[in-house]
């Protein structure tokens, strides 16, 4: 009866340390796009972790796990939280500004995400300045889009 005690014991804690693991898939589902293409929708999410407005319950959810997240690099996220949370951290970078400003104000004041995000779209960048560069100083190309210039300001 001990033995059997102990094993159930064991196996609660191993359950516990196991939900520890990753955070809830409860909300995975979630239509991302349908939240990003939605002004209405987005705002609210943002509003709710702004602490504006009212949350839904997965709202909620995000709410109390992205400071964890965040000061752990969502090491506890799934792969699908993981790409989600990419997603929409990119969108609200390039779309919606002033909101990631305000998010970053109130969960992450060093901007390591948004520094991170730009860093992972500069070798894309830099590789199109590459492809573009070959024209040298002095180019054909280059004059005769110089001369042209200088005939329109004439």
């Amino acid at each position: 009866m001990k033995r059997l005690l102990y094993i159930f014991l064991i196996y609660l804690t191993c359950q516990c340390l196991a939900d520890d693991k990753t955070y809830t898939t409860k909300y995975d589902g979630i239509d991302l796009d349908e939240i990003l293409a939605s002004s209405r929708l987005l705002t609210g999410y943002v509003n709710c972790l702004l602490d504006l407005r009212p949350c839904t319950p997965d709202g909620k959810e995000l709410k109390k796990n992205l400071p964890d997240a965040i000061s752990n690099d969502c090491s506890k996220c799934t792969e699908r939280q993981q790409q989600g949370a990419d997603k929409v951290m990119h969108y609200i970078i390039d779309h919606r500004p002033d909101d990631w400003e305000k998010l970053e104000k109130k969960y992450q004041s060093d901007g390591s995400y948004k520094q991170k995000y730009l860093d992972s779209k500069m070798p894309n960048e830099e590789q199109t300045t590459k492809d573009e560069e070959p024209a040298a100083e002095g180019s054909s190309a280059e004059t005769k889009s110089d001369s042209s210039k200088e005939q329109k300001e004439e």
